[in-house]
């Protein structure tokens, strides 16, 4: 920074010797400050002093362009580095944060802070701050030269004109905070709208409600506009009066130098001086105001930014390496209650279960029987207010909760598929490198997927579309069979993974399942109890407490469904 604000005061200073040859080049030749370059080069006459000058000045504003182009260089990518380790460091936060966190989340507001309020923060601030920096020393070194040449004039134009800036910025600053949550607000909006207007598309098409999404889009993105637009306006529209009112002082300066003894000839030079350091101590200033609008606009970005970095980061994500938690003999769930809020009704009251390893258990009950709580308790996604999971005599707690994770697979009612390949999705998290085939194809073989996916042009490349549109809800669920496979956990926990199947699509994935070896424990949730027949137990859960447990044939004679 200060060498490139060392070469833009040489280039403005170039410009007095260059318009003293072009006008007094005689008494300009006479000067002592001139004679020692005189003797180096040579020179015996005045009009021979023309051509160097005019050299060094063209040098002078060549070495000031390339510094001030090597300084936007790095300024720009020390903003953008410092941005990308910014988001990269929201975005592993969040992803390590517990499932309770992201339950209670609204996706939109996470999406908002990774997509567009991280890149306020660098665009808005640390963009910014870095340009407040490096402009005010340049104006600190082109302001002091200036100074050196004309003070008088100098000192009162730059108070003049700061002046202008400073009243500026109290007029405006309010304006531009409010704006800031306007912008803020609206943003989530709107990124939610659109969550919601593509995520439901088939229901738009279906029921024709385009135009009601558009309206409800409509009403936040112009509000959006309008704050941004206001913003942007404040920003840059004071560069306009102060260029125009810079330039009438400018006139009347070279009005009164030129009545000076001498004329105008004599006066040219530090008027040249003046109108070029004028030219560039201008934008400085402007730059200077136009960072500290942005500054004041990206506020409340920034401050979310801030609480996304405050994120807590488990002691686990320090691990290089989390080995499994010994396996044996059984699961079991002690004395476990658990609610969503302190002041809320409990879901699971007093729950006591032991499943054995190798087992298949099988959970009915009612909607909101607390099925999906128990089985997100057992894979430590939640954790129970009162009680303990035990693994052969082992307490899960939070220092050990990632070894147990490790045996889980988990088969949900509707399968995350990314717009990718067959082969990415069944090894999903693996990067592509490293994916193992053979490992893919037999894990699709057991999964009773393998020989449609050879039907395939492109086989186990077949792209599955966003959302795994390309494949029937069958093929879905089997994939996330396989991807559970592939995972070679020996705990499968199918989450009402055929509740949206037809009978025969869902008999197909049961004889998937049900072929799987008895090395895995399989623990499944399912609304028909004909889907549980060939578990080895069957949990009823209802009232926030297990009411019963048998095999299908008890459950069958005392329960109907």
């Amino acid at each position: 920074m200060i060498l490139a604000s060392f070469a833009e005061v040489l280039s403005i200073g170039a410009v007095l010797p260059l318009l003293a040859v072009l006008t007094e080049p005689q008494q300009f030749f006479e000067h002592s400050f001139v004679q020692p370059f005189i003797e180096v080069l040579g020179i015996k006459s005045a009009d021979q002093l023309l051509l160097p000058i005019t050299v060094a000045f063209g040098l002078a504003a060549l070495f000031a362009g390339v510094m001030r182009l090597i300084l936007l260089w790095v300024l720009t990518r020390l903003a953008y580095a410092t941005g990308a380790d910014l988001t990269i460091s929201v975005y592993r936060r969040t992803l390590y944060q517990s499932y309770s966190v992201h339950v209670a989340r609204n996706s939109s507001n996470v999406i908002n802070a990774m997509a567009t309020k991280v890149n306020i923060t660098i665009q808005g601030t640390i963009i910014p701050v870095i340009t407040i920096i490096s402009s005010g020393m340049m104006l600190l070194f082109t302001l002091t030269f200036l100074l050196v040449i004309e003070t008088k004039m100098m000192l009162i134009a730059f108070c003049g004109f700061g002046l202008i800036y400073v009243v500026n910025i109290i007029i405006t600053s309010k304006i531009l905070i409010v704006n800031s949550q306007r912008i803020a607000d609206e943003n989530t909006k709107v990124i939610k709208l659109l969550q919601e207007g593509l995520g439901g598309i088939r229901d738009i098409l279906l029921d024709g409600t385009q135009e009601l999404y558009c309206k409800l889009y409509r009403k936040s993105d112009i509000p959006l506009r309008r704050a941004q637009g206001t913003n942007v306006f404040l920003g840059t529209s004071t560069r306009f009066a102060v260029e125009a009112l810079a330039m009438f002082f400018l006139a009347f300066v070279a009005y009164f130098l030129a009545l000076q003894p001498g004329g105008i000839n004599q006066s040219l030079p530090v008027i040249g001086v003046l109108v070029l350091g004028a030219q560039r101590l201008l934008p400085l200033l402007q730059q200077g105001y136009a960072s500290w609008s942005s500054i004041q606009s990206s506020r409340v970005s920034v401050a979310d930014t801030l609480d996304f970095l405050e994120q807590p980061m488990p002691e686990y994500s320090k691990q290089l390496s989390i080995e499994s938690l010994p396996f044996q003999k059984e699961i079991q769930l002690k004395q476990i209650s658990f609610r969503y809020e302190s002041n809320s009704p409990w879901v699971l009251k007093d729950i006591n279960l032991t499943i054995e390893k190798g087992s298949r258990v099988g959970f009915i009950g009612s909607t909101g029987g607390g099925k999906s709580t128990l089985i997100d308790i057992v894979m430590c996604l939640l954790q129970p207010e009162k009680g303990c999971l035990v693994i052969d005599a082992q307490a899960i707690t939070l220092d050990n909760f990632r070894s147990w994770q490790k045996h889980i697979a988990h088969v949900p009612q509707s399968i995350f598929l990314a717009d990718a390949s067959i082969e990415e999705n069944i090894a999903f998290g693996i990067p592509k490198d490293q994916i193992d085939f053979k490992r893919v194809k037999l894990s699709a073989k057991k999964a009773q997927i393998a020989e449609i996916i050879e039907t395939w042009p492109m086989k186990y490349q077949t792209n599955v579309g966003e959302r795994g549109v390309m494949l029937s809800g069958g093929q879905r669920q089997r994939i996330g069979i396989a991807r559970a496979l592939y995972k070679r956990a020996d705990v499968l926990i199918f989450d009402e993974a055929t509740n949206a199947l037809d009978d025969e699509t869902e008999q197909e994935v049961m004889q998937a399942i049900n072929n799987l070896s008895d090395e895995f424990t399989i623990i499944m949730i399912a609304h028909r109890l004909t889907t549980l027949k060939n578990c080895t137990k069957i949990v009823e859960l209802g009232d926030n407490r297990i009411k019963r447990i048998g095999n299908y044939q008890d459950i069958v004679s005392k329960i109907a469904f």
